[in-house]
């Protein structure tokens, strides 16, 4: 198997709903997905062979929300603050371990 282009991909849903179900923009998403751009960046995380952050649409798990994906894991997150994506950096971005409390189930 070949090497992928980033080490890491990190798809945050910013999805707006204006039927009234519930959405993870309703949680600030696009807040903390652009937070967590720029501390990938500020810690030189970014770039080829590194961390790429991108806003998704739906995710389709909105009642789980706000939620992140982690590939190549395959790794599914909720998070409720700028702490808590600055944990998921920390420990699974850099250090390669599951962050227990946050994860959701497939």
């Amino acid at each position: 198997m070949s090497e992928g282009f980033y080490s890491h991909h990190v798809f945050v849903c910013t999805n707006l709903r204006t039927n009234g179900k519930a959405c993870c923009q309703d949680h600030n998403a696009q807040e903390v997905r652009d937070y967590a751009k720029s501390r990938i960046k500020a810690l030189g995380l970014n770039g080829k062979g590194k961390v790429r952050i991108n806003q998704a649409g739906c995710l389709d798990r909105c009642d789980e929300g706000p939620v992140l994906v982690i590939y190549p894991e395959e790794t599914w997150y909720t998070f409720v603050d700028k702490q808590d994506v600055d944990e998921i950096i920390e420990r699974h971005l850099i250090g390669g371990e599951q962050v227990n409390r946050l994860l959701l189930t497939n």
